[in-house]
């Protein structure tokens, strides 16, 4: 390994907290350490430490910070394997998606010896079949629905018909072209290996690839998660389509049904609403979009609803079946039945954990009721050599979260940095049309946190971007801790929301008060302006103030 790229964890004793750690972070970075990450928990700080910088520079700028500097190591990870390959790798990580290629360019920028086992393309769901291919589809779908539906006055309101296999087919170029640039290009810029094939554990520490054993320091399963369909008699035989399938459809089906009203179901049958199917939602949940805010599920209905759209929550489809073209399913409607007609279902009913044929039982990995990889706040499995990242556990299955967590896990097994997943001020976004973006905890949520909590609802025709947009469908809400108006959550259904979202990510992971959002610059004629009048509207009355009153 090259001594500019030496990898080194060092003592630190005095931190107490999340910004201690933060300040040492940004000391050694002052100094030129790289890819710093600091645990006060566990005391270390991991970075790697270029050649011209001296061991009293380092030190000195911790102790600055009101730190005491304690022991300093050197990292030394495997040599390079022989011609014969007998060496053990450092780390083999099954999959080949977001946490598993973060984990790969965090462990071999530390010098260590890296192998993925990936059996499909590279890049997982979300550059091969989930966010990228669904959201260029979404976006089109958004600008055939203006086309036809546009509120300014002297525009024509035509649109012509939808040519949805040349969609799809540009879909797939730009899926082919973000798989190749982001993930099997940096195969080789980085220098990790690939070994193609379905891998499984054999033992406790050795894994099997197309009849090969495979031995390493620490292995990582980050295989991700699949559409999981419901066990509805006769659905099988009727014939279905999941996110996955639905987004190679070249002829727009007249009449959809779709189970399950989250954000997938959500996001793709507004799809097929936009591109001229009439779409039927069928949820057994109370209200579609049921972990967001109910002011945001009622609001986020009525838009689809005043677009043609059907739906139908608290009730079970209890039985599908397929005769002559037509899928006719039965669904207990509030105790009485009714029979659905469609061309086509899509079911959307979540995602299970790609665990099945992984030996994880021969390696002493447990798994929980729903058949995920059972991790501690560390991404440790219940193997002290295995961790696990990503959908495959019950993390939140984001995209974003995947990544974190792969670089985490490679921290704590590697480096043995000790660092905990933290998901303060998580941000989640519905791409349906206008967007549905959350961040940090919900009024309900923080009731059963036990948190007293205050909140307002501004709603958006109270934002003067929306006014200029002409487009007032949706609302700004905000939880704030009653004793000392700490921002805890936010909900925005707006266009653009999961843009606006962010400043709420860094109120709430920064203990900003409501007070302090309101006093904050925000620039006019955004719809980001909406979070401070929001805020303001704890205090006051809104409606009275100018516009970009202080």
């Amino acid at each position: 390994m090259s001594e500019q790229r030496r990898a080194a964890v060092l003592e630190v004793e005095g931190m107490t907290s999340d910004d201690c750690a933060r300040h040492v972070g940004e000391a050694l970075a002052s100094v030129g350490a790289g890819s710093v990450s600091v645990s006060w928990r566990s005391g270390r700080a991991r970075f790697e430490w270029p050649e011209q910088i001296a061991e009293d520079q380092l030190r000195a700028a911790v102790e600055a910070a009101g730190y005491r500097a304690g022991t300093l190591e050197v990292v030394q990870p495997k040599p390079a394997p022989t011609p014969a390959g007998r060496d053990p790798l450092d780390l083999v990580v099954l999959g080949g998606g977001s946490a598993a290629f973060a984990a790969a360019i965090r462990a071999t920028d530390a010098g260590y010896r890296v192998a993925l086992v990936e059996q499909r393309a590279l890049g997982g769901t979300c550059v091969n079949v989930g966010c990228v291919p669904s959201k260029a589809l979404l976006r089109a779908g958004e600008l055939a629905w203006a086309a036809g539906h546009h509120p300014f006055a002297g525009l024509g309101t035509t649109s012509g018909p939808v040519d949805l296999s040349a969609m799809v087919a540009q879909k797939d170029e730009l899926v082919a072209a973000l798989r190749q640039a982001k993930y099997a290009d940096l195969v080789a810029q980085y220098g990790f290996s690939v070994i193609p094939g379905h891998g499984h554990f054999v033992g406790p520490g050795e894994l099997e690839v197309a009849g090969q054993r495979i031995e390493a320091r620490s292995y990582l399963i980050a295989t991700g998660a699949s559409p999981t369909v419901p066990p509805i008699p006769g659905l099988a035989e009727a014939g279905y389509l999941t996110s996955t399938s639905a987004l190679e459809l070249t002829e727009v089906p007249r009449r959809l049904l779709v189970i399950g009203a989250n954000a997938i179901g959500l996001e793709l049958g507004q799809l097929f609403v936009h591109l001229g199917s009439e779409v039927t939602f069928v949820d057994v949940a109370s209200r579609i979009a049921p972990f967001e805010e109910p002011e945001v599920s009622s609001a986020l209905a009525s838009v689809l609803v005043s677009q043609g759209a059907t739906i139908y929550t608290g009730s079970q489809v209890l039985s599908v079946r397929g005769a002559a073209g037509v899928v006719e399913a039965r669904v207990d409607v509030g105790g009485h039945c009714h029979t659905l007609r469609a061309d086509r279902v899509l079911v959307a009913t979540g995602r299970r954990p790609n665990t099945e044929g992984l030996g994880l039982e021969a390696a002493g990995v447990e798994l929980d009721a729903r058949g995920a990889v059972v991790v501690d706040d560390e991404l440790r499995t219940s193997n002290p050599r295995i961790f696990a990242a990503g959908d495959v556990t019950g993390a939140p299955q984001f995209v974003y979260v995947s990544a974190y967590e792969g670089a985490l896990a490679v921290d704590n097994a590697l480096v043995g940095a000790g660092r905990r997943t933290d998901f303060t001020g998580l941000p989640r976004v519905i791409f349906t049309a206008p967007q549905v973006a959350g961040a940090g905890l919900t009024e309900a949520q923080a009731a059963g946190a036990g948190l007293a909590v205050e909140t307002s609802v501004l709603p958006l025709a109270a934002v003067p971007r929306a006014l200029v947009n002409r487009d007032s469908r949706g609302l700004v809400k905000l939880v704030a801790e009653a004793s000392t108006g700490r921002l805890v959550g936010a909900s925005v259904m707006a266009d653009g929301a999961g843009d606006v979202i962010q400043a709420a990510v860094l109120a709430i992971r920064h203990g900003i008060t409501t007070s302090e959002l309101a006093s904050t610059f925000h620039p006019y004629l955004t719809m980001a302006e909406g979070l401070k009048l929001a805020a303001q509207t704890f205090t006051r009355d809104v409606d009275k103030l100018s516009c970009c009153a202080a």
